[in-house]
């Protein structure tokens, strides 16, 4: 969410397809990460203890106390050159960027916490993905955490949008919301359909929307920003999910929702760069299956995180509406997802 929205999006390899230089880490790829006692993490680098400031930083005036973080991370910076830049993509925290050089070679990126978000999001845990997607080489540089948020390294690029992930080449309200009664029904109802599908569980982003992909023209890669949902979760789900933000945030629009030919190439690719060899038509036909019916589960997480946001969020954003938005695309879809068979 941190890149200019304006800049243009060149044509590019697949990006599912692999990218050097980072061979140890691929978002859904399988991990044998599931244990009684908790879940493994992948050798790497020693993680380094992050530096912790003890200032809190206005929501609704951001900006003193950025300056007093940077005064801490940058001290040679002089304080009237820095400059500012706000992002307001995000629906969950606000963020702003600092920095004196116009190419924002070395920029700083302050990140304040949504107003009671520790209700959906567990913020030691998004620390800790974070630290180690750094030392597998996935992730920009953590300069810090503060009472209500955290300092990252910009990440040069450019951030994707709805009309940029249809493409190939970049592959490699009508109701009000559901009565409590319905909903936990179809909770129910999701825990066993969904669990039957044998989806592995994975080292999953969570939350793959098209501005949390970032697109590098002079390194020819791609990169995946904020971690704060990251965690392990079924392979499915995750695929799902993506597919979901085809649609947008802002102007929701399930036209874009990728047809089934588009996703066939794209879960080919995909299971392709998992295994290093091709992929039979059955295994794409499978995953095929399982993701549209994760998709399910992506439109009811959503839903129910954008109640929590309308009750507590200082963001401007109607969280109420898109709460509706996507419980109605649940039970519109809810029947074409039904009929899938998943393959013998």
């Amino acid at each position: 969410m941190a890149v200019p929205p304006s800049a243009s999006v060149p044509c590019s390899p697949f990006y599912l397809r692999r990218q050097a230089p980072c061979p140890q880490c691929s978002w859904g790829m399988e991990e044998k990460a599931a244990a009684s006692a908790g879940c493994w993490e992948p050798a790497g680098p020693p993680r380094a203890a992050v530096p912790f400031f003890d200032i809190a930083v206005d929501q609704d005036d951001i900006l003193p106390g950025a300056l007093r973080l940077i005064r801490e991370l940058r001290p040679h910076w002089k304080p009237e050159q820095v400059r500012t830049k706000r992002f307001k993509d995000g629906i969950t925290n606000k963020l702003v960027a600092c920095y004196v050089e116009e190419d924002m070679r070395d920029c700083v990126l302050v990140r304040v916490y949504g107003e009671r978000t520790e209700l959906l999001v567990d913020r030691e845990n998004e620390v800790r993905n974070f630290q180690l997607l750094r030392a597998h080489g996935c992730a920009p540089k953590l300069y810090c955490t503060f009472q209500n948020g955290l300092c990252y390294e910009y990440m040069q690029g450019v951030a994707l949008g709805p009309e940029h992930i249809r493409e190939p080449q970049l592959f490699s309200l009508s109701a009000d919301v559901p009565k409590v009664e319905v909903l936990e029904q179809e909770l129910a109802w999701l825990k066993e359909h969904l669990s039957q599908l044998e989806s592995p569980v994975v080292f999953c982003h969570n939350d793959l929307l098209c501005k949390n992909i970032i697109y590098d023209s002079t390194k020819g890669h791609v990169r995946f920003i904020d971690y704060e949902y990251a965690g392990y979760n079924y392979q499915a789900f995750d695929i799902g999910n993506h597919f979901n933000e085809f649609a947008g945030v802002n102007e929701v629009d399930y036209c874009r929702y990728p047809a089934r030919e588009t996703q066939l190439q794209w879960l080919r690719y995909y299971l392709e760069a998992q295994k290093g060899t091709a992929a039979t038509p059955r295994e794409v036909e499978r995953l095929y299956a399982q993701v549209n019916k994760f998709a399910l589960a992506s439109h009811f997480f959503w839903a129910l995180w954008a109640l929590i946001q309308n009750q507590y969020s200082t963001i401007s954003f109607d969280f109420l509406r898109y709460a509706v938005i996507r419980f109605n695309q649940y039970f519109k879809v809810k029947p074409q997802v039904l009929a899938l068979e998943m393959p013998k």
